[in-house]
Formats: structure tokens, sequence, C-alpha cells
């Protein structure tokens, strides 16, 4: 059993085993008559982890050695027997780590010092219990680990679902029943709503339950918080609200049902200000139509990048900027670090986009935002082809503004020799003066662009400014 439940890891492990944690695993029991972890039974010799599985795993000297599977194949292998299938696999893990972070004991950073496997086991034991959380066994485990504060502080001290991988996040910061939706773990969710837990406490990265649930994709437990009165419209974390959450992660059944419980679909709030810039700037074209025919504000204003068209035609999503034209959004809408949405899209490259744009009557010598305007803004990161276009489309070429002064300081700071050259060719003023720089030969001669600063010399730079 122990050689199975051994391989069950490396079959299912999210990540390698480290050699010290698989020494943990054999010496944590989880059958009746012999369960618990017992550190008296961790093996001597690293070596020894082989004799479990002779043939079928290898040692591997990365930054820690690391026991790994001798070869897909023998994966490939495993997955055909019953005991490897993922289900089962689940099972026997969560029942592993569960054991062991019930019986390490010692301060936390004894715990942390002394026992390899705490940090992997905390980490990880969720994943595998949302999967099998029709087991009565687990669900039974999974509510008691949470419910004794002694596992529960112990868990979260380790890892925290919503701690962005901080190595030491500290005590809990939500509720028990937090904890438990984040990490999709639908019965205990159950359990402690039926005991009294408040559905809508606040606490968190994500605010509140309901926000955390939406953002991990996990409908079942937001359809049960939403039936016990959590408040669809709540505010707080991260993301503002549900909506939004469901909207940037992409998980349109729930932004379905979230909507069709009384969700406002304009909530500002959070980093992406809105559902509809979320979704936009992530790309989720599915949820921007439904959220568009549940009458989203398409100009509406908000997060980092103003709107949600300039969130999309900063991250090139064509169809998407197309979607929301087509609805009415403002081509020539102002906000944002970068301005509007022609600058952002020129700012990344992204042709087509460009092209959409100005087609559709983009103003190509606004300005304003971070690089002043479009052609501007593609000059600095290079994009030869949209700057082409641009002053095919009748881009000023000396236009004025930002940090750089003007398309060919800008140029000429970034070192894109090639940019430089078209836009001499089409009438750059060489000796324009203004921005960071003053003028593109400082510019150029501050970043040692050799060869731009012969070019700007043999155009006629004045060399004493």
């Amino acid at each position: 059993m122990d050689a199975i439940r051994l391989l069950q890891f490396l079959v299912h492990s999210k990540r390698p085993l480290t050699l010290a944690e698989a020494k943990e695993v054999l010496a944590t029991k989880i059958e009746n008559e012999s369960r618990g972890f017992d550190i008296k039974r961790r093996l001597f010799y690293e070596t020894d982890l082989l004799d479990y599985c002779p043939g079928l795993a290898t040692i591997v000297h990365a930054t820690n050695k690391e026991l790994h599977l001798a070869h897909f194949s023998v994966k490939e292998y495993l997955l055909r027997n019953n005991d490897f299938k993922i289900i089962t696999a689940s099972i026997s893990i969560t029942r592993t780590c569960l054991t062991y972070l019930t019986d390490i004991k010692g301060s936390h950073e004894e715990i942390k010092g002394h026992f390899p496997m705490a940090r992997y086991a905390a980490e990880f034991w969720a994943s595998y219990a949302a999967l099998v959380q029709d087991s009565e066994d687990i669900a039974r485990k999974t509510v008691k680990f949470i419910e004794e504060e002694v596992t529960f502080q112990r868990w979260c001290r380790l890892y925290q679902a919503d701690g962005h991988g901080e190595y030491d996040p500290g005590p809990p910061r939500a509720s028990k029943l937090y904890y438990a939706c984040l990490n999709g773990l639908l019965a205990a969710a159950g359990d402690f709503l039926s005991k009294g837990e408040d559905a809508n406490a606040q606490g968190g990265e994500y605010g509140n339950a309901v926000q955390a649930a939406s953002l991990e994709g996990h409908q079942e437990i937001v359809k049960l918080l939403l039936d016990k009165g959590a408040d669809v419209n709540a505010q707080g974390g991260e993301y503002g609200n549900a909506v939004q959450a469901a909207s940037l992660e992409g998980h349109q059944g729930i932004v379905k049902l979230l909507l069709d419980k009384g969700a406002d679909v304009n909530a500002q709030g959070g980093l992406y200000g809105n559902a509809l810039y979320a979704a936009s700037s992530e790309g989720h074209q599915e949820i921007v139509k439904l959220l568009l025919d549940k009458g989203a504000d398409v100009n509406a204003q908000g997060g980092y990048y103003g709107n949600a068209l300039q969130a999309a035609s900063f991250k090139g999503h064509h169809e998407i900027v197309k979607l929301l034209l087509d609805k009415g959004a403002d081509i020539n809408a102002q906000g944002g670090l970068y301005g509007n949405a022609l600058q952002a899209a020129s700012l990344e490259g992204h042709q087509e986009i460009v092209k959409l744009l100005l087609d559709k009557d983009a103003d190509i010598n606004v300005q304003g935002g971070l690089d002043g305007n479009a052609l501007q803004a593609a000059s600095s990161n290079g994009h030869q082809v949209t700057v082409k276009l641009l002053l095919d489309k009748g881009a000023d070429i000396n236009a004025q503004g930002a940090e750089y002064g003007n398309a060919l300081q800008a140029a000429s700071f970034n070192g894109h020799h090639e940019i430089v050259k078209l836009l001499l060719d089409k009438g750059a003023d060489v000796n324009a003066q203004g921005g960071r720089y003053d003028n593109a030969l400082q510019a150029a001669s501050s970043e040692g662009h050799h060869e731009i600063v012969k070019l700007l010399l043999d155009k006629g730079t004045d060399i004493i400014v």
C-alpha cells in the first residue's frame, strides 16, 4: 500500500516531490491500524525510496533532489490501473495530507523547519479534496480539519490560496466559510452555512465568499451561497464584486448565474473597474456579449486602461474590439494609462486593430496618455509596420507631447534604427526640440545607439543644442 500511495503522489502531483517530502509520505500511514504520521518511520537513506517502486521511479538532481517517475510511459502504464485514477488517488492523497498536517506538532517556525512536507500538504490538499467531495469520509475529514482551530490556523499559516504565493502568509484573514469556498470544498461550505456561518462575512483578498468562489470557478458553491442569502452585489476585495471576478476569469456559467440572481452588470470597483472591462481585457468574447446583452454600459470608465475598448485594444482582442464598436463604444474616449484605444493598440503593435480603429474614424492625432499619441507609442515600442500604417493614414509626424517629445525622439532613445530612418524619410524634423532628452540626438546618444547618432548627423542634426 505504501508503494501504491507514493506512486499516486508521483502520478498526480501538482509539482515534483522532493526526496524529503517523499519520505514524509511513507512516514504517514492512512490505514486504520497504523494511521498517523510517525517521525520514527522516516527512511534513513534517501535512496531507500527507490526500493518501494523499483524501476518505476528515479532520483533527479534539480534545485532540490526530487523523486520522479522513471519515464512518461510509466505514468501511462499506471493510469490504466484503477488505483491510479484521479478520484481514487485524490482520496488517498487528501487523507495523507490531512493526516500529516493534523499530526505534526510544534510552533509555526518549528513546523516549517522540521516537517518538510508541511507546505506541500497545506498548498495542495484542498485541490485534491475538491475533486472528491462526494466521498463522505473526505467530506467529514475536511469539515473536521477546518473546524478545529489548531489545524485551521496551521493550514492558513502555511498557505492561503488567495495569498499570491506568499511564503509566510500569516494567520487567517477571513472566515472558515471563506476558505472552504475559495478552495472549492462544497461539502464543507454547506456544513458551515447550515451551522449559521455568515454568507456575507467580509475578509480575505477577495472580500467575501461569493467573490472568492466566483473567481475560482466554483459554480455549485456560488449557487449555494446565493441560495443561503449571500449578497450578489457585495463590494470589496481585489476584484470589486463577484460578477467582475467571474468575468475576469472567463467563468461564463457563473456570470450568467450572478446576473440572473440580480447582479448589477455595471457595478464599479476593484482593479478592473467593471465586469465588461474585465472580460474585454482577458479576451472572453462570449462573456462580453452576454454582459452587453444584459445592459452593460459599453462606455463605462474605470480600471487601468480606462474603458473596455482600450483594454481590448491593448491586449489585441480584435473580435472584441469589433463587437464593442458595433455596440456603440466611443472610439475616441479618453482616459486610462494609454489615453485612448488607438494609442493602446499602436503601443502593442496590433496592426489589424489599428487599421480597424482608423477605418472606424479614430482620431489619429489625438493627444493624451503615457505616450502622447499613437505614432509616438508605436515608434517607442519598435512597431515599424504600425508606424508606416499611421503615417500613411495621416499621422502628424512631428506631433509633440509626452516623455519623449515626439516620435523621432522616442524611436531614437529606444534604438529602433529602421523606424528612425522611416520617420526621417517621411519628413520628421531632425532638430525638433522637447521631451525628456530635448532632441533625438541627445536621446540616441544617452543610450549609446551609435548607428542612430550617425544617421541623425548625416541628416543634418544640429550637434550644438
